[in-house]
């Protein structure tokens, strides 16, 4: 017997983040599923190349640029979804900013203001539009991806870990407040996973080597591997779960 708890088929997504690593990884599996994609990022020409992928291998997906850091972006791509498509099913907060890496004490100014912008205005306003479109149309589903250090703070991560950590408390406020509107919210949290965004935990072979040695798994994920809990997020599969923060970490957790 097959089930169809996954099936998209008739849903808009949009994915932020998408063109590449884990938001890349996220897109194409829900196009695998039947759903369209509208596939953003700051840059057009990285989104194009991910869509262009979908649709060669038979999905339905199209590029928008969208850089969530800026309000102004925000607004123009959901009256573009408002206009094209008239409804959003899904939407995956995937971007992010983690311009620094180093002592806290050190942290720029500068970095503080990116990562705010991007990880909690970016977030919180992109879903303020998603829920509002969600709610005229009988509700959704809302991902945002989190991460371990939202639980237990990175090392050189300050910043970026405090972000993450309000990433999970906003996820649960907006559950319970748009619930009433059939729109579930609930997070992603990876753990190490391979990516050029979190380029800086592997080139420093140390910090490297001592989160490996703390993974029960003894490895490293791969984007791919996250994407099956986004998909789960957003389906049928999970219409009784809101408010829910996943772990997705190889163990390092326990």
């Amino acid at each position: 017997m097959s089930t169809n708890l996954f099936d998209l088929n008739g849903k808009i997504a949009l994915v932020t983040g998408a063109s590449r690593g884990i938001g890349e990884e996220i897109a194409k599996l829900l196009a695998e599923q039947g759903a369209h994609v509208i596939v953003s990022s700051r840059k057009i020409d990285g989104c194009q190349a991910v869509a262009d992928a979908i649709n060669g291998a038979g999905g339905s997906a199209e590029a928008f640029a969208c850089h969530i850091g800026e309000m102004g972006q925000i607004e123009a791509i959901f009256s573009f979804i408002k206009e094209k498509h008239g409804k959003l099913d899904i939407l995956v907060n995937n971007a992010a900013a983690n311009p620094y890496f180093g002592h806290i004490l050190d942290t720029p100014v500068t970095a503080f203001d990116k990562t705010v912008d991007v990880n909690l205005r970016g977030y919180f306003y992109m879903s303020v539009e998603g829920a509002k479109l969600m709610r005229d149309h009988g509700g959704g589903a809302i991902v945002n991806t989190a991460s371990i250090n939202g639980l237990s703070p990175g090392n050189m991560q300050g910043i970026y870990s405090i972000s993450k950590a309000a990433v999970i408390s906003m996820t649960k406020s907006f559950a319970q407040e748009c619930a009433q509107f059939n729109v579930r919210v609930n997070a992603l949290l990876p753990g190490l996973t391979k990516t050029k965004f979190a380029g800086a935990l592997f080139e420093q072979e140390e910090i490297y080597n001592s989160a490996i040695a703390q993974i029960p798994m003894h490895r490293h994920a791969e984007p791919r591997e996250m994407a099956g809990t986004v998909l789960y997020l957003v389906s049928d599969a999970s219409s009784y779960v809101t408010g829910e923060c996943v772990v997705v970490d190889g163990g390092f957790t326990i």
